[in-house]
């Protein structure tokens, strides 16, 4: 087994969703989900196939976005795995949506982080360990940074 990382491309600005799924219809249930969740949503969406002719399926309201979504589908190259690109929205606003696609089996990380893709490689094929979301920790927050957190959460209407 040989065990590698995939530096996700992402620039600045946008989100990532990286999930697996089990069927070759996620890719336009995923598209569905997101697109009922806000009209203003721009995202690309890219999903590995993992039987039959392989192929990494692709969808999207943004073409930049689904472009992009597969190229970083194809670096994976992982059987089953999706990639969403979102734009003009977050994670936040569309998880409760993609938990609830029957194909999705598990979302590895959703962020707007640099990210890694733990990937392990086999005679079979190729599938996802995890991921690395993000630096380390610098510390623990202080009274001013709690205080700092809640006002953007209410900032960004989170919370009131």
């Amino acid at each position: 087994m040989e065990l590698s990382s995939v530096a996700l491309e992402r620039p600045e600005g946008l989100n990532v969703i990286v999930g697996q799924a089990h069927f070759i219809k996620t890719v336009e249930d995923v598209h569905e989900a997101l697109a009922g969740s806000s009209p203003a949503l721009r995202f690309g969406v890219a999903f590995c196939e993992a039987s039959g002719p392989c192929l990494v399926r692709r969808s999207g309201n943004d073409p930049e976005l689904v472009e992009l979504a597969v190229r970083n589908a194809e670096a994976i190259g992982a059987g089953h795995v999706f990639v969403v690109l979102l734009r003009d929205g977050f994670p936040v606003n569309v998880m409760h949506a993609l938990r609830q696609v029957p194909e999705v089996c598990t979302i590895f990380c959703a962020t707007a982080n640099p990210v890694e893709v733990l990937v392990a490689e086999t005679d079979l094929g190729r599938g996802v360990l995890g991921v690395v979301d993000g630096l380390p920790p610098a510390g623990v927050e202080t009274d001013a940074d709690e205080a700092d957190r809640k006002a953007l959460l209410r900032r960004l209407g989170y919370k009131l």
